[in-house]
């Protein structure tokens, strides 16, 4: 294996799977690369955010103690998801893995998770579902994802530590959970004190 990390920077080609993996190898694979979404040659990090932010549309009609559950789930299977698709294209944290982008963008999405949960609850029952929702919403989904690209390219610490020190699937995921918690954290903040929005006041309550 390659344990130099290619350059983000340049365009690459995604590394194919093996024609000898095994069948479940080549599942673990696809979700490695995000279902295809981490396949373009430039910002396969970025391609890959989008596709977890459209996997989380669907995933948010869970609620948002289902959304947190798949998103704990996607983190505990992560590192291994992570780390056989590294093997499996014999290179070290190649850029079009991108399973670490799903859940970091997940992860980031939270907030709005609950925000949505509260929305949907709150709505009179003839006018539940995400016909109704306003298209000025868009914000809650729109920041997030600007958050989590921002932390994730810049790596502020300790990010750029775990980066740099922590190997294998982990080290490969740990970083953009991180990035997502960072992200997350920020989105609360923006919604408690620019849009008067108290997400840490109702979930404590």
């Amino acid at each position: 294996m390659t344990n130099h990390k290619p350059d983000i920077r340049k365009s690459s080609t995604c590394p194919p799977c093996p024609p000898t993996a095994k069948a479940w190898e080549k599942c673990i694979y696809w979700l490695g690369i995000g279902l295809g979404s981490g396949l373009p040659k430039r910002a396969a990090g970025t391609w890959g955010t989008v596709g977890g932010l459209i996997v989380a549309m669907p995933m948010l009609m869970l609620g948002f103690w289902g959304f947190l559950a798949i998103t704990i789930v996607g983190c505990l299977v992560g590192s291994y998801i992570c780390g056989k698709t590294s093997d499996l294209m014999g290179v070290h944290d190649d850029p079009h893995i991108v399973w670490d982008e799903w859940v970091g963008m997940w992860t980031s999405l939270l907030p709005t998770a609950w925000i949505m949960n509260e929305f949907l609850k709150s709505g009179s029952p003839d006018k539940m579902g995400w016909q109704y929702i306003h298209p000025s919403l868009l914000f809650l989904f729109i920041i997030p994802f600007v958050l989590f690209r921002f932390f994730d390219i810049v790596k502020p610490f300790p990010i750029k530590w775990v980066d740099k020190n922590v190997s294998g699937g982990f080290g490969i995921l740990i970083d953009d959970v991180l990035a997502g918690v960072m992200a997350g954290s920020i989105m609360m903040i923006l919604l408690e004190t620019v849009f008067k929005v108290h997400v840490i006041g109702n979930f404590v309550g």
